[in-house]
């Protein structure tokens, strides 16, 4: 665990592996056709924060990455990368929406090296070249995420019929669904 330098509004205390996973439902046969074939590459990235005691956090990073080697899969790994925040009594201050971002995205901006390295270590183990992500501009994920986000619901207050009073809502029918924002190109 690293001291604080000066007046940073977050203190970064412990990061782990969360959860891990790594497919190769093709092998061994998928290596020949590597050997043929470019694979193409997917890769989709969240953020999330929950709230723990006083003013922690632990923020995670989950990227899942795939590939596919002349319409067959190669593998697939799915990380969660986690760090638990602390946020300063000085930040604590600040408005939520100011302390959401920061947590949103220095969080996955300072775990983001070691989850690259985990990913590229689990394709290379996989029997692949290993896969290095391209870094990640978190600010702009951050504010393309809340633009869609605003979007959705603008949307979703334009197609809710107009109520009466005596009318109620209908009771949801199911839980809904996570907000997953496309990476940014």
């Amino acid at each position: 665990m690293a001291e604080p330098s000066g007046d940073h509004p977050l203190r970064f205390h412990i990061q782990y592996i969360k959860d891990l996973s790594f497919e190769n439902p093709n092998a061994p046969k998928i290596y020949g056709l590597l050997l043929k074939n470019q694979p193409e590459i997917s890769v989709s990235v969240d953020v999330r924060s929950e709230p723990l005691e006083g003013r922690n956090f632990e923020v995670t990073l989950i990227l899942r990455v795939g590939a596919t080697i002349a319409g067959q899969s190669a593998f697939l790994v799915d990380l969660q990368y986690a760090v638990v925040i602390e946020v300063t009594a000085e930040a604590a201050e600040a408005a939520e929406a100011d302390i959401e971002r920061l947590l949103l995205t220095e969080g996955p901006r300072f775990i983001f090296p070691f989850a690259r390295a985990t990913v590229a270590d689990m394709t290379r183990e996989g029997g692949f070249p290993p896969l290095v992500i391209n870094p990640i501009d978190f600010e702009r994920f951050y504010a393309h995420k809340r633009e869609a986000a605003k979007q959705a619901q603008e949307q979703a207050q334009e197609q809710a019929p107009e109520q009466t009073p005596e009318q109620t809502p209908p009771e949801p029918q199911s839980e809904p669904a996570e907000d997953k924002a496309p990476l940014p190109n």
